[in-house]
């Protein structure tokens, strides 16, 4: 593997080193003394994946509040994705700032995504899935999100909104500082 710092403190595309030959390849996606030697989290207590239909399906930008911060690694395991974080970290010199990596199934590169962060995508084509690895149980209580249009951060989407959940759709706008869980 081979990681790459973003310019947002902390997150870290993951390029995997695939040993090839005639019978296809084979590469590590988690390694737990790669990822120590770069300071990241080792712990994850839940692998996830989700789906998605149609082109432009958009879902995000969520993150658990503290203290259930989550840092999660994300890879596009079929199709293509437009992967957006957000540092809502007060105290990082990369507060408010956003960053989005293409993921594909093809390029295979994995998003590192330190706590404090929110997290989203937007389908590059229909029938996308990714695979998460995530370091903190999910936590109802302390789910938030912040919208994917909120005029604070103004995020360019590639694409037209095609799909969204009402929950993604309707987040309030962002407040500073954050609210605490209820």
């Amino acid at each position: 593997m081979r990681f790459e710092e973003t310019s947002l403190c902390g997150a870290w595309l993951i390029d995997l080193a695939p040993a090839r030959d005639h019978r296809g390849s084979f590469a590590r996606t988690f390694c737990v003394q790669a990822f120590a030697d770069h300071g990241l989290r080792t712990g994850f207590v839940q692998h996830s994946t989700s789906q998605s239909v149609a082109r432009g399906t958009l879902r995000g930008m969520h993150f658990q509040r503290a203290p259930h911060s989550e840092v999660k690694v994300v890879r596009c395991l079929k199709g293509a994705i437009w992967d957006v974080i957000i540092d809502l970290r007060p105290e990082s010199p990369t507060y408010r700032r956003w960053q989005g990596f293409e993921l594909t199934a093809d390029n295979q590169r994995q998003l590192y995504v330190p706590e404090g962060f929110a997290h989203g995508f937007q389908t590059l084509c229909g029938d996308a899935q990714v695979g998460y690895l995530i370091s903190a149980f999910y936590a109802p209580r302390a789910a938030s999100g912040v919208r994917y249009d909120d005029p604070a951060f103004a995020i360019d989407w590639p694409l037209p909104l095609t799909e969204i959940s009402e929950k993604d759709r309707t987040w309030p706008d962002f407040r500073d500082p954050l609210p605490a869980p209820d």
